[in-house]
C-alpha cells in the first residue's frame, strides 16, 4: 500500500507546496504526519485553517486513512484542534504555550552554552565567529528565510560544540515549534539588530571560556525572543 501510494504522489505532484519525503522504514501515516507538521510549523498552513481529509488526500496522493491518522497525531501534539461543526483546524499558539516551550528551551540553551565552553574546539571557535559575522552581514536582506537560516547556522555550531546529540535534538524540536512565528518577528529591523548584538555577546563569552556569562547571555537571548513573539501574537 505504501509503495503504491508513494508512486501516486510522485507522479501527481503537489498543489499546496507540501512534500512527502518517502521513507521505506516509516509507516505512511508517519510520512503524511511529517509533511503536514512541516507545513504547519513553517507557516504554509495558517492558524485556523481547516484540514479537510479528502482535499489533503488528493493533494498528497494518498488514501484518507493515513491522513486521518496523521491528523489525530497532530492533535495529540497540540498543532491541530478538533472543533464542533468545523472539524480539524490548525491550532493557534497561546501565550501559555509560547512561555512553556521557551521556558524549557531557555534551560537547554544555557546547558548548551555551558557545555560548549567546556568542549568547543579551536576550529569550532573560528566557525562560530564566522557564522556570527555572516548573520550580521545578511540582516539588511529582504529574504527572511535566509536570515532565519543564518541565525540557525550560528546556534547549530554551539549545539555541535556541546557534543551532546540528545540535547541538540531536544533544542531543535523546540525551535521548530516556534518557527511559524520567527519569520514574523524577523521582519522587524530593530529585532534583527538586537540579534546581532546578542550573537556577538554569546560568541565572545564562549570563545573566551566564560561559562557563567555565556549562560546568562543565552538566557537574555531567549527572554528577548519570547517578548518579540508575544508582541507578534498580540498583534495578530
Amino acid at each position: 500500500m505504501a509503495t503504491h501510494e508513494a508512486g501516486r504522489f510522485q507522479s501527481n505532484g503537489m498543489e499546496a507546496g507540501m512534500q512527502l519525503n518517502m521513507n521505506e522504514f516509516l509507516p505512511l501515516r508517519d510520512v503524511v504526519f511529517n509533511a503536514l507538521r512541516e507545513s504547519i510549523l513553517h507557516g504554509e498552513m495558517k492558524p485556523g485553517e481547516r484540514l479537510i481529509e479528502i482535499t489533503l488526500s488528493q493533494q498528497l496522493g494518498v488514501s484518507r486513512t493515513p491522513v486521518r491518522e496523521a491528523i489525530r497525531k497532530l492533535e495529540q501534539e497540540g498543532l491541530v484542534k478538533i472543533l464542533p461543526r468545523r472539524g480539524a483546524v490548525v491550532a493557534n499558539i497561546s501565550e501559555k504555550n509560547v512561555h512553556d516551550v521557551l521556558e524549557v528551551r531557555r534551560a537547554l540553551e544555557r546547558l548548551a552554552a555551558n557545555l560548549a565552553v567546556e568542549r568547543i574546539t579551536p576550529q569550532e571557535k573560528i566557525r562560530l565567529r564566522s557564522a556570527e559575522r555572516e548573520f550580521a552581514s545578511c540582516i539588511g536582506s529582504k529574504n527572511l528565510a535566509q536570515i532565519a537560516g543564518k541565525d540557525e547556522a550560528f546556534h547549530d555550531i554551539i549545539y555541535e560544540a556541546a557534543k551532546n546529540q540528545k540535547l541538540q535534538f531536544l533544542i531543535n524540536n523546540l525551535r521548530e515549534q516556534m518557527y511559524r512565528y520567527r519569520l514574523e518577528y524577523l521582519k522587524d529591523e530593530a529585532t534583527r539588530r538586537t540579534l546581532v548584538q546578542e550573537h556577538t555577546r554569546i560568541a565572545d563569552a564562549i570563545i573566551r571560556g566564560e561559562a557563567e556569562l555565556a549562560m546568562s547571555e543565552a538566557s537574555v537571548h531567549i527572554d528577548n525572543q519570547e517578548s518579540a513573539i508575544l508582541r507578534k501574537l498580540a498583534g495578530m
